[in-house]
């Protein structure tokens, strides 16, 4: 049996409680990793308290994550690029599962040594949608770019794609991170006030990063939905804008991408905050209502 975070059911941060899990062998394509770093996302929240149930059923005794590193125990017995020993990071788009002492994964990159475990936990599923968003929104060189949520752990990485593509981005932020989000060359915008009153021209391209944006307004300024991508929002199809999620057949690549801009130092991932398993609840919690912020890893 394994050590994990299990959910006993949707509902508040209380629902999430350290218990034993069982994790078998590896199938002929997958690897079984002994997990160091679990990372947690915003989209954890959002299927904690099961807003997501429609695109990511998780049932009782399910573990919550999408993404950990750690090191390769196990492989199939058609694996071929990675062997027992050695470091991987891994995303787990479904049935996820990272918040255990042992996952079973479908798609890894190995980690390389430039890389921490911690940050190689906190990378595959920010950085695999962002470049996701950017490559499904074709961004380009000259367009304003809008960011909801520019200094998440997604919109931190989306804003530096698109800045590196030529766009220019304008992203909705706290007040105190507009230095920050300035430095990286980003316009910041107070995400308190209505979005209509700070951004007051159009713009070619939309990627809610936050979940908890004017999403209407978004779509306004975009002149419409077929340009606007949110990875959360429940309200999404209300709105005809689309609900993205890691697309199996280039997750690998997108995630190899952003793991090679980091070790090369052309994308830069802060360090996260790294806590241990039993406050998993804690962490939601603080999350939530603000009090923890930036990207956070679980060790068991």
């Amino acid at each position: 049996m394994t050590k994990a975070v299990t959910i006993s059911g949707y509902g508040p941060p209380s629902v999430l409680r350290v218990d034993e899990v069982e994790v078998g062998p590896p199938g002929p394509r997958q690897i079984r990793v002994a997990v160091t770093h679990a990372g947690v996302g915003p989209t954890d929240l959002a299927i904690r308290a099961g807003y997501l149930d429609a695109v990511y059923p998780v049932r009782p005794g399910g573990v919550l994550g999408f993404e950990a590193a750690g090191t390769v125990d196990a492989v199939g017995a058609e694996v071929r690029d990675v062997a027992v020993g050695d470091d991987v990071a891994v995303h787990l788009p479904g049935p996820l599962g990272g918040y255990a002492e042992a996952v079973l994964a479908d798609f890894w990159v190995r980690r390389p040594a430039s890389v921490s475990a911690a940050a190689a936990a906190a990378l595959p599923a920010s950085g695999e949608a962002a470049v996701r968003a950017l490559a499904l929104l074709e961004v380009q060189a000259g367009e304003t770019f809008l960011l909801l949520g520019g200094n998440g752990s997604v919109g931190a990485l989306a804003a530096q794609l698109a800045l590196a593509r030529g766009a220019t981005v304008i992203t909705t932020v706290r007040p105190a991170d507009f230095d920050a989000v300035a430095a990286r060359g980003a316009q910041p915008v107070d995400y308190h006030r209505p979005l209509r009153e700070v951004v007051t021209s159009p713009v070619d391209a939309v990627l809610d990063a936050s979940g908890r944006s004017d999403l209407r307004a978004a779509v306004e300024l975009a002149g419409g939905p077929t340009r606007v991508l949110t990875l959360s929002d429940p309200r999404a199809s209300e709105l005809g804008v689309a609900l993205s999620s890691p697309d199996r057949a280039t997750l690998t690549a997108r995630l190899q991408e952003a793991m090679d801009r980091v070790a090369d130092g052309s994308l830069a991932l802060s360090e996260p905050t790294v806590l241990p398993f039993d406050q998993a609840a804690d962490v939601h919690t603080r999350l939530e209502d603000g009090s923890l912020r930036g990207k956070v890893v679980l060790v068991p």
